[in-house]
């Protein structure tokens, strides 16, 4: 334990990908050193202005926005948007004085740790993919720590700044599995029968969705039950498309019980996001995987063939999903000792406690700078 608590800063968003790892490591934080200040930074307007509240943070946003291809309007406002973000982040470093800043990734952290690094506040990246983003190599040049998922990460930073930790996730999938039974009818469905548990990430998954959507009649001659996260843009589709199948397919914009979730899946259906993988592998779910492959430098692609070459997941393209990714999840569900091979493949790279290896870097990091 630090004699004096720290006070922190935090950044990460524009996804659950990023911001459900923030909040963990803050979690984590506070559970070593219960009187830490820590304070958040996200984009405006993003979902991180929502979670990290209900989570029992304070949030600070800042005007930034991420490189969008197909819209050149945003595109030309983006580096006035820049200026702006780096001047209110160095406006919310003077007033609140972190010892430490922590980034978690995504467009929202860059201004933040850029305007730390300039001002000499040490800064601990979590770059959480197995392909480091542009902005977290070059954020990673001055960076004090840098706290990775997976091996060989030399490639992209300083082997001496480099801390093998793996990826946080949201806390409580790091409690025991619990009851299968209970979880499916906490949702409604029939503990005797095999349910597919689809989450598309917290934005929703277009391609998987289109796929469910044109097969759902396919589940009910199958006897399979769908838990079927969409994402807020398809949400409202998805309801009128599983009307006439309510007892047997259940759709949720998002899933904030992800625990039960997971308890009550048989077989999951999931992007390749850092976190999503990390999740599965706690909790050691088959899974087929569609990574989507506009991700920057098609990093979810990476991070599926990481586990398809270990025996730990089965991969369909993104082109591919209507046509092969509901074939391939019954074939998975027909089969059980691939089930077992991949899961037990999958739990080997669960690290349960990737949270408290950060926070324990976090505060050793503000130790050293007092």
């Amino acid at each position: 334990m630090i004699e004096k608590s720290i006070r922190m800063m935090i950044s990460g968003g524009g996804t659950g990908g990023h911001i459900f790892p923030a909040i963990a490591i803050a979690d984590a934080v506070r559970i070593l050193d219960p009187g830490a200040e820590i304070l958040f930074a996200g984009a405006k307007g993003k979902m991180e202005m929502d979670l990290v509240p209900q989570s029992g943070y304070r949030i600070e946003g800042l005007d930034i926005a991420g490189y969008q291809k197909k819209n050149w309007k945003a595109t030309l406002s983006l580096p006035f948007l820049i200026l702006r973000s780096l001047k209110q982040a160095a406006a919310i470093l003077r007033e609140f004085a972190p010892r430490v800043v922590v980034g978690t990734g995504g467009y929202a952290s860059f201004p933040l740790l850029w305007t730390a690094e300039r001002k000499g506040i040490p800064v601990l990246i979590q770059e959480q993919n197995s392909l480091a983003g542009k902005a977290n190599r070059l954020l990673g040049r001055k960076a004090a720590r840098v706290c990775v998922a997976y091996e060989g990460m030399e490639r992209f930073f300083s082997p001496d700044k480099i801390i093998l930790t793996g990826n946080p996730v949201r806390r409580p999938l790091s409690v025991a599995a619990g009851d299968r039974e209970q979880a499916l009818l906490r949702f409604g469905l029939d503990p005797g029968s095999r349910t597919v548990l689809a989450v598309g990430g917290s934005l929703g998954a277009r391609s998987v969705n289109l796929a469910l959507q044109k097969n759902l009649e396919e589940f009910r001659k199958a006897g399979v039950q769908l838990i079927w996260q969409t994402g807020k843009p398809f949400y409202n589709q998805a309801l009128e498309a599983a009307r006439g199948y309510e007892g047997q397919v259940k759709v949720f914009d998002f899933i904030r019980d992800m625990n039960r979730a997971y308890q009550a899946g048989d077989v999951v259906i999931s992007r390749a996001g850092a976190l999503s993988i990390s999740e599965l592998c706690l909790v050691g779910k088959p899974a087929v995987l569609v990574p989507y492959p506009f991700a920057a430098q098609d990093h979810q692609t990476r991070n599926a063939l990481y586990l398809v070459q270990r025996d730990a997941a089965l991969m369909v393209k993104d082109n591919q999903a209507e046509t092969e990714l509901v074939k391939k999840t019954f074939m998975l569900m027909e089969n059980e000792k691939m089930r077992e091979i991949l899961s037990a493949n999958l739990a080997r790279f669960a690290v349960p406690d990737a949270d408290a290896r950060i926070a324990r870097e976090v505060l050793d990091l503000a130790k050293s700078e007092n």
